[in-house]
């Protein structure tokens, strides 16, 4: 059974009347990337601002690295690396002295750890620019080799590919997942580029309005985005018969509607309109689908999924 790193229990804050975050229950085990989905104001970054100790809860209970008790978090939140929002940098300094900086502040022995973590995040080669002349994409990986020093066992990051261009996203992405892979570390990130996280993540949250929606592995999702062919017959219960018969295919739904979806198609479109065509079955509506994960939250949010 793997071992959870990270739990909340009806973790909830409020800010006047307005509330942030409702009753939020989430479990992270060590390993997993955790992609949180919502629109903006959802609750993402309260969410994550409450795991770092940036802010403190209204109600609820939160469980980190074994520790739930305030003392305790604060010890084991120094086992964690963050970057929520932008890392702020001294622009006169260079990217060297200002991780020098930030490894003396989190209290990290051995100046070695500097160069190491810039070569982690491919740094290395640009230790004595000027971070005032860095790129976006340069700051991010700085940002990110800040959150790496003194080698976290969980990476918590806001937004981290916010502002990059296309090259610099898949650069991100690849280092993120190369050091979840070779270095076990769990990261927890949010990202409003849902396409980014489906690549990404191996575990999603859903917030919508505070409220956690919903808790769903990649595997899962998967499964409930996969591919299929939906179909609208005259005689929907002969053509399932069909369907299993002719062409040996038992994985699909009848919807309410009478409408069948054709789960994991294994054939071309064609072979399943043939085989309406072919029994004298009249078709009203045949399309091949694919549910994005854009498309996923949107339903979910609107009350529901429906495949």
């Amino acid at each position: 059974m793997l071992e959870n790193v990270i739990e909340t229990k009806d973790l909830s804050k409020q800010y006047g009347r307005f509330t942030a975050l409702d009753n939020v229950n989430i479990q992270v085990s060590r390993g997993e990337i955790y992609g949180l989905i919502g629109d903006n104001g959802a609750g993402k970054t309260t969410l994550l601002k409450l795991l770092t100790g940036q802010i403190y809860p209204s109600a609820g209970e939160m469980k980190m690295l074994g520790a739930y008790l305030p003392g305790e978090l604060e010890v084991v939140r120094r086992r964690t690396g963050v970057l929520i929002e932008s890392a702020g940098f001294y622009p006169q300094l260079n990217v060297e002295q200002n991780l020098e900086y930030y490894r003396l502040q989190k209290g990290v022995p051995g100046k070695a750890q500097v160069e190491k973590t810039l070569h982690m995040v491919g740094l290395l080669d640009k230790r004595k620019k000027r971070c005032r002349d860095l790129s976006m994409g340069m700051k991010q990986r700085l940002g990110l080799a800040i959150a790496l020093i003194g080698e976290p066992e969980i990476l918590i990051l806001d937004e981290p590919i916010n502002g990059l261009d296309p090259s610099g996203i898949i650069e991100m992405r690849q280092l993120l997942m190369k050091l979840n892979r070779e270095k076990n570390i769990t990261i927890i990130l949010s990202s409003h580029i849902l396409s980014e996280l489906e690549q990404l993540a191996t575990v999603f949250g859903f917030l919508s309005q505070g409220k956690l929606l919903e808790q769903i592995s990649c595997e899962q999702l998967m499964d409930k985005c996969a591919d299929y062919i939906e179909i609208a017959v005259s005689d929907a219960a002969r053509y399932t018969v069909l369907l299993e018969r002719t062409l040996g295919h038992s994985q699909y739904k009848v919807m309410p509607d009478e409408t069948i979806h054709i789960l994991n198609p294994a054939r071309d479109i064609d072979s399943y309109s043939g085989l309406a065509g072919e029994n004298h079955l009249h078709i009203y509506r045949l399309s091949r689908k694919k549910m994005a994960l854009e498309d996923y939250y949107v339903n979910l949010k609107n009350g529901g999924v429906r495949l």
